[in-house]
Order: structure tokens, then sequence, then C-alpha cells
């Protein structure tokens, strides 16, 4: 890649703040110019010659005057914000290969290899106990594994997807619908330090964007284009999890469901993708195996559960279930106070056992099992396999 395309970044970056210019008019100006410096100086004529309608090439040399590239690129660097354009090697590699992949990406944290083992987590605003429950299982499996989970900052299933990922110690990649100067909902801004910290934020919408309803549907495309595969836990028909869902089969990616109550409206989404040839998923497992992602987590050991270690932490494990009870059923089951059971619970949640799962409603946790092994049971080969036959 030669210095010219990965030098004119800040010209990428002024365009870029040209909105009649997309994925499609940048690469008519990358097919037609040296460089970007060069499509920024040209004139009328030229631009309209690269392939551009003149109703674009006005609306570059009407903006052009009031957009100092110098001064935009220094204002990504003190909002600590790193822009990529297409041409970049580290712009990351999956979503170049879309049809539509954003000629620039702005990123606070990092990108870093690893992500290129990702899988999209999403779902509704509104999820059940249920999907709850799921969305923190699946996105907590994946992230033991190594894989980064990726998904939107929205409320509901995203929430709950970022936060398992980093609880259990993993990385995730939140895309955003806006401007990275902006986040949304601004009851996340914490969570959103947390991912950026410990993974990154993601836009293709230049700093002061400010969110917009069509800007949404349009940022899904980011999300799994980053991901080998998306996975939906709730959502009704026409949500934008299914938006994501739809887009992800265009680009050839995996498409996961998780099945759900057929009396539940935030099931028909992902029921409706079954039906079509989704995978199902009702573990972290089919999703592993599904992608060939069974070793990619063999090094990994966190998120472990600690056991319970007092009689009454016992009682309360032995009365609990993969479903959600209440907290007053769960003390008639085992037997103990009110008081003592809620200051239990707490300990048990702590210890990672347990979930609260809204209401008042409990659930026992599956402890996360050790990194796959597809060859469990099976009878060992004559010989061990190299690790390089492993990767």
């Amino acid at each position: 890649m030669d210095d010219v395309r990965t030098n004119d970044l800040p010209y990428w970056v002024g365009l870029h703040r040209i909105s009649r210019l997309g994925a499609a008019r940048f690469a008519l100006l990358e097919a037609a110019f040296d460089s970007m410096e060069e499509a920024w100086l040209a004139g009328t004529e030229e631009l309209v010659a690269a392939g551009l309608d003149a109703r674009t090439a006005e609306e570059v040399m009407r903006r052009r005057p009031d957009i100092d590239v110098r001064a935009e690129y220094e204002r990504l660097t003190e909002a600590g914000v790193r822009a990529l354009h297409r041409p970049h090697p580290a712009y990351p590699a999956r979503l170049r290969e879309i049809d539509d992949a954003p000629p620039v990406i702005y990123i606070r944290g990092s990108w870093e290899p690893q992500d290129d083992w990702s899988v999209s987590v999403v779902g509704t605003r509104r999820a059940t106990a249920y999907g709850r429950q799921a969305a923190d299982e699946l996105a907590r499996g994946l992230a033991v594994h190594g894989v980064t989970v990726v998904s939107g900052l929205a409320r509901g299933v995203d929430t709950i997807a970022h936060r398992a990922a980093l609880d259990a110690g993993g990385r995730t990649v939140a895309v955003l619908a806006n401007g990275l100067d902006t986040i949304y909902p601004p009851e996340n801004r914490g969570l959103a330090a947390e991912v950026a910290e410990r993974g990154a934020l993601i836009t293709d919408y230049p700093l002061g964007t400010k969110p917009r309803a069509e800007f949404f549907p349009r940022r899904n495309r980011i999300m799994s284009g980053l991901s080998l595969g998306t996975l939906i836990v709730e959502g009704d028909v026409k949500s934008g999890a299914m938006i994501t869902a739809r887009l992800a089969g265009e680009q050839n990616r995996e498409v996961f469901a998780v099945p759900g109550s057929i009396f539940s409206p935030q099931s028909r989404g992902p029921l409706s993708l079954l039906r079509d040839g989704a995978t199902p998923v009702t573990g972290v497992e089919d999703v592993l195996e599904a992608l060939n992602l069974t070793m990619i987590g063999a090094q990994m050991d966190f998120g472990r559960a600690a056991p319970a270690t007092t009689p009454g932490e016992q009682s309360l494990m032995d009365a609990l279930t993969r479903e959600p009870r209440h907290i007053d059923e769960v003390a008639r089951g085992a037997g103990l106070a009110a008081a003592e059971v809620s200051a239990t619970l707490a300990l048990l949640e702590l210890k990672g056992l347990v979930r609260d799962v809204g209401g008042m409603h409990y659930v026992r946790v599956r402890e996360l099992p050790a990194p796959y092994d597809p060859d469990a049971g099976a009878e060992p080969a004559a010989e061990p396999a190299e690790e390089s036959e492993l990767r």
C-alpha cells in the first residue's frame, strides 16, 4: 500500500464531512485520483469526469471552503478519536469486504487483531426475563472463549451483551449511530467508557453528528460487517435486530437465533429466522462450532464461578433452577428466613452462581464450560495434533 494512500487521511476525513459522499462515490474518487488530496483540490469538471453527478460535485465545491482538513483531523486527535480510511492497514479487514464499507470509521479505544474473531449479539430494547438471561449467558460465554462481542450500546439486549462480556474479562465493541462525542442512550455513558477501555467504540459518523432514527439501520451493517456471525436473541419481525440479521445474510455471514416462546411477540423475529434457515442456539457451543471457533479460547480460564461454601448457600442453590423464581418462592423452597435469603442471594450473585433477572426473580447460572472441545468423548487420536494444526 503506497504512502500517498495512507498519508492523506486528513483529506478523507474532510471529504467525509460532506454527506453526499458515501461509500460508492468515495470509490469513484479513489479510482479517478491518485490521492484524496488531489480529489479535494479538484474542480467541478474534474469531479464530474470522475463519475460524480453534477449535484454532488456542486455540493463538494460549496462545502469545501468551510472545512479545514488539518483542523478537523486535529480535532479528532484532541478528542481521543482515531480515524481509519478504507486503504489503511489497520482498517478492519472483514469490514472492508462488504459492498458499502464505510470510507472512514472513527474509533475510541482500539480494534485489535483478535477482534477479527467477533460475533454480534443484538436484540430488542424490551427484553423479557428469558431474553435478558439468554443474552447475558451467551455473551459471557463468547467472551470467556476469547470471542469479541459486538453490539450497538442500545438499551436492552445490547447493553446486557456488552456488560456480560466486560464482566467475563473479555473484549467488546460498540457500534454507534452518531459521532463519538455523543453517547446514546445517555445512561450508558459509564458503560461506553468501559467499552472504550476494554475494546472499542466505532462509528462512521463524524464528530458532532447527533443520533437520528434513520442512522440506526445503517449502522447495523457495520455491526454485521465486523463480525463472523450475528446472533439474534429477541426481537419482533420488524425490529432493528432483524435488519442486522438481514444485512448479515446479505454479507454472507452466519445468522444465529435463540428459540423462544411461540406466545411472545419478542420471539417472532428469531422464530422467523429459524424458519428461514438460521442456526438455532441453545448454548454458546452452537455458535463456536458453527464458526469453527472451538479452539480460540483454549488458553482462557476466566469468568469462573466460585462454589457455594455454606449450608445456607447450598440450600438456596438447590431451591433455584434455570427458570426464574421469585425470591419468596426461593425462600419457601430453601426453608430460610426472608432476611437470610436476601443476604445470601447477594453473596451468590457476587460469586457468579445466581442472577437477578428482574422483578425479584432469580435463576441459577449454569457454570460456564471449559473451552469447548468438539472431540470430547471421542476416541483419542493416535498422536496428538501439532499446535499449528489446531489454530
